[in-house]
């Protein structure tokens, strides 16, 4: 299978870039690296019969890759058309994830801000937290009373 890989990502290299390094990675994989897109795409046995893990990452800046952003499963007798496509749309995932921040509008002292995270809300206590500690304060003020009205202190 190593060497039926290594046939089709050859293709598959011609058809996605024209500058591209192939070569073989140690699980028995093939790596397609477009240094000039700095995108990575790797072509694996997927463990079940006619079928390949395609998956795409970024390279870094250094040279190294990132780990891939993305993967799917692909027929291995599928023509080299359809895993063009596939990469095509792994590379566009990967791209999109990759996407660098917009700059950030000028405050008020002329500096940018600090963006704030899209992800995140601000940590407020809700009032349902605030309901609980309330309840615990008051049982602990409850066994205290007791315990001192008991002589237990």
């Amino acid at each position: 299978m190593s060497t039926q890989l290594r046939g089709t990502a050859t293709q598959l290299a011609d058809q996605l870039w024209r500058r591209h390094t192939v070569y073989r990675d140690r699980e028995g994989g093939v790596v397609i690296r477009g240094e000039h897109v700095q995108r990575w795409i790797s072509l694996a046995p997927s463990g079940r019969t006619d079928e390949i893990l395609l998956r795409a990452g970024r390279i870094l800046d250094g040279g190294t890759t990132a780990p891939a952003r993305s993967e799917t499963f692909v027929p291995l007798h599928a023509g080299t058309a359809e895993l063009a496509t596939a990469c095509r749309r792994l590379l566009a995932e990967t791209a999109a994830d990759a996407a660098p921040p917009r700059p950030t509008e000028p405050g008020p002292t002329g500096r940018p801000e600090k963006r704030k995270r899209s992800g995140r809300k601000e940590r407020r206590t809700s009032l349902a937290s605030w309901t609980i500690l309330v309840c615990v304060a008051g049982v602990v003020a409850l066994y205290v009373y007791s315990a001192a009205a008991t002589g237990a202190l």
